[in-house]
């Protein structure tokens, strides 16, 4: 494994930064003259403390990590910083116990959306603008995750985005160091675009900013119980849509365009592939249901593109409940939970590149057998695809499909009805955010649901976001002992 004290230092480092963090919902608090700020100030000391703590225990420099190191790390690390974040959340006026601020803290940094918080009209500035900071710092966390460390990892199929097999003119940047500091800057740079355009369409400046850290990263959480529907804008669900849209495709490519290659994003299969599926789930849904008979059709594609789209990123977010939009329009909303958006965006599911690289194989397969004699090769973005990518994908969908099953088995043994349970274990899994149904729907929360299925539901966010075998490989005896 390497020096087992990397992992203790990183993990102190970040908690450091988690407790820089708190400041922030402190100081708007202080500001609104809300005494929460002792918390998050109390929040901060004790992160601090303790990640200062590690850090001052673990210092040297040149430690190394080996990959058993690294897969110990990437996952500790999404484990201490929820377990940190949820102390503002069950300090506070809120009277919610530990479990519901874990689970909150694990849905906000997870970018996932899901909420346990009723009365968020209400709820003071600093918990709201803290859940969106999460969201915020999940996002943009993710993105260097998917980009500098599960491609080194090999996690299923993600060494096809391995930047250093990539031919010299495809890197958008030397080393991973470098990629993730302009990720950052073009994260944010897109998150103050997104605020002040929100903020021109009426909404106050506290809104604007908690939505567009949020939005960008394809989190969902909002600062009103009826969602995004609450604030009756359609200029902010029309920015918000594109908004979502950036957040889900791969920021590698972002760089490549600022480099000078800006036709590098339409290029891109999964880019393409992404779009077409947005327009076929909009049409699906337009035959669907009524909704066109129901409103003015500017309106209605507005509500259908941005549920949509939402659901599909795993954004989260809703303006309208589209459970009553029919039985067959809430059955393909419930499938597009499971797409996801781009490899190396916000956005989280099952992944556009995934589904591709199986539509490959499989028409590869289909034309040997029209020509046995032929030699086919399965190509992304014109490159041959490798069989071990492959293997790994198709293992990928085997974990997925037995992750969702068994978390949907075991919340049904907490007493939750069957709709509940597959929307919650899917939501979960693929980190959406509401479910379906009358009690984790667009329209309801996660409040009343058992302790024990929210302890559940926290652990498939976190396997749904770390992309199952980071979590899973460490439950194998031969990881400890070979």
């Amino acid at each position: 494994m390497g020096d087992p004290r990397g992992i203790f230092l990183i993990n102190g480092i970040f908690a450091v930064m988690l407790a820089a963090a708190m400041l922030i919902p402190a100081a708007v608090d202080l500001v609104a003259g809300n005494a929460d700020y002792q918390v998050f100030l109390a929040a901060s000391a004790a992160s601090g403390f303790l990640g200062g703590t590690v850090v001052a225990c673990t210092w040297r420099r040149g430690i190394r990590l080996s990959l058993r190191g690294a897969f110990v790390l990437t996952t500790s690390v999404w484990l201490v910083l929820p377990t940190l974040a949820a102390l503002p959340f069950a300090l506070a006026g809120l009277e919610m116990s530990y479990t519901d601020a874990f689970f909150e803290a694990m849905s906000g940094l997870t970018t996932t959306g899901s909420t346990v918080i009723i009365g968020l009209d209400n709820a003071p500035p600093g918990i709201l603008i803290w859940r969106s900071i999460l969201q915020w710092l999940g996002g943009v966390g993710i993105i260097v995750t998917a980009i500098a460390v599960l491609p080194l990892l090999q996690i299923g199929g993600m060494q096809l985005f391995r930047m250093e097999s990539s031919e010299s003119s495809d890197k958008a940047m030397p080393r991973a160091a470098q990629i993730a500091g302009a990720t950052a800057v073009i994260y944010l740079v897109l998150t103050l675009v997104c605020a002040i355009l929100l903020w021109g369409t009426g909404l106050g400046a506290f809104d604007a900013m908690a939505h567009a850290m949020t939005t960008v990263a394809t989190g969902g959480f909002s600062t009103r119980d009826a969602s995004v529907g609450g604030f009756a804008n359609p200029g902010m669900e029309w920015i918000i849509i594109v908004f979502m849209v950036l957040g889900s495709l791969p920021f590698v490519l972002y760089l490549q365009a600022v480099r000078g290659r800006p036709m590098a994003l339409w290029r891109d299969t999964q880019v393409r592939w992404f779009f077409l599926t947005v327009g076929g789930l909009l049409a699906l849904v337009a035959l669907l249901t009524d909704l066109f008979f129901q409103v003015e059709p500017v309106e209605g594609v507005r509500l259908m593109l941005f549920n949509v789209i939402s659901v599909m990123t795993g954004t989260g977010y809703a303006s309208a409940d589209y459970g009553e939009w029919g039985r067959a329009a809430t059955e393909v909303f419930y499938f597009a939970m499971f797409i996801g958006g781009c490899a190396g965006s916000t956005s989280c599911g099952i992944k556009i590149f995934r589904f591709r690289v199986m539509f490959e194989n499989a028409r590869v397969q289909i034309q040997e057998l029209i020509r046995p004699n032929s030699v086919l090769v399965p190509r992304f973005n014109g490159r041959p695809i490798e069989s071990h990518v492959t293997d790994a994908v198709m293992s990928y969908f085997f974990l997925f499909a037995m992750v969702f099953g068994m978390l949907a088995f075991l919340l049904t043994l907490t007493g939750l009805d069957m709709t509940t349970a597959l929307s919650g274990a899917a939501t979960a899994v693929a980190n959406v955010g509401p479910g379906l149904g009358d009690i984790i729907g667009p329209s309801g929360n996660f409040q009343p649901l058992p302790d024990t299925a929210k302890w559940l539901l926290s652990a498939g966010m976190l396997l749904g976001r770390l992309e199952l075998f980071t979590v899973l490989v460490l439950f194998t005896r031969r990881f400890w002992v070979s």
